[in-house]
C-alpha cells in the first residue's frame, strides 16, 4: 500500500501551477482551497496501488509529472497514461474512496495538490461547475486511453518514443528527462533492446543525448516530426472540451 505524505499550506504559486483547477472561477474555487494540502513527491513514489483505496486526489504542479502502470501476469508494468500539471490522479469523478485499478508512479518531482476524496465530494454537490469540470476531464482521460491504445496498434516503436519524449518534456517544461533506457522499455511494453536501438537513432539523428539516469532532448521539432499525430490530437481534444468550462455569457 503506498505511503500518505505529509501536507503544508498551499501556495499561490502551486495553485497557479495546476492547469486544472486554474480553468476554475474563483468563487468556485473557493469551495475547494481550504481543503488543498501540498507536498512534494519524489521520482519513483508509488501514489496507488491497484487494490488501494483512494481517499485522495492529487493535481501536480508545475514540472510535476505521473504516469499510471498497468502490471501484467509477467511482471511486465506497461504505462498507459502521462498525468501532469493539465491533470489530476484519483476520484474526481467516481463517487466515493474505491479502489486504485492501475499503479500511479511519479515520473518526474514535484510539488503536487492533494484533496480528500470526501471533500471533492461536497464541493461537486455544492458546485456544478466543478461538477462540470471533472466530468469534462473524465472525458479527456478517456481520450487519452483511446488514443494511446491505437497508437501502440498502428505506430513504430520510434515514433510512439519520439511521441512520448514529446510528451514528457512539454509537460515538465524542461528538456532533461529523468528516465533510464530500461524504464522507457517498461514503460513502452518493448524489449530493452528495441529501445536501446531507436535512442541511438535519435542521438545519431542529434536529437537526444544519454546519461545516467535520464535523456536529454536537444531537439524538440526534430523529435516532434518523428512522433505521430497522437499527442497533437489529445491536446486538441484537451482544449475543446477543458476550454468550455462554463456557458458562455450573453
Amino acid at each position: 500500500m503506498s505511503t500518505i505524505p505529509q501536507t503544508s499550506p498551499v501556495s499561490a504559486a502551486a495553485i497557479a501551477g495546476s492547469d486544472l483547477l486554474t480553468a476554475l472561477r474563483q468563487d468556485d474555487f473557493a469551495l475547494i482551497e481550504p481543503k488543498l494540502g501540498e507536498c512534494r513527491l519524489k521520482s519513483g513514489e508509488i501514489i496507488y496501488q491497484p487494490g488501494d483505496s483512494v481517499d485522495y486526489c492529487y493535481f501536480p504542479t508545475g514540472g510535476a509529472m505521473c504516469s499510471y502502470f498497468v502490471e501484467m501476469e509477467d511482471g511486465t508494468a506497461v504505462e498507459t497514461i502521462l498525468v501532469g500539471r493539465e491533470g489530476a490522479l484519483g476520484g474526481i469523478v467516481s463517487h466515493g474512496s474505491l479502489p486504485a485499478y492501475a499503479r500511479a508512479n511519479v515520473l518526474h518531482d514535484g510539488v503536487f495538490l492533494r484533496i480528500a476524496s470526501r471533500d471533492i465530494e461536497a464541493a461537486k454537490e455544492r458546485s456544478p461547475a466543478i461538477a462540470h469540470l471533472f466530468a469534462r476531464y473524465a472525458d479527456c482521460v478517456m481520450a487519452q486511453v483511446f488514443q494511446s491504445i491505437a497508437c501502440n496498434a498502428v505506430h513504430t516503436i520510434e515514433q510512439r518514443a519520439a511521441k512520448w519524449l514529446s510528451a514528457a518534456v512539454d509537460r515538465i517544461g524542461r528538456n532533461d528527462v529523468t528516465m533510464t533506457q530500461e524504464q522507457l522499455a517498461s514503460m513502452m511494453g518493448i524489449g530493452r533492446s528495441y529501445a536501446s536501438r531507436v535512442l541511438q537513432r535519435f542521438k545519431r539523428d542529434g536529437m537526444v543525448r544519454t546519461r545516467r539516469g535520464g535523456i536529454e532532448v536537444l531537439d524538440r521539432e526534430g523529435l516532434k516530426n518523428r512522433a505521430c499525430a497522437c499527442n497533437d490530437q489529445v491536446e486538441g481534444h484537451f482544449r475543446r472540451v477543458l476550454g468550455d468550462v462554463y456557458p458562455k455569457e450573453g
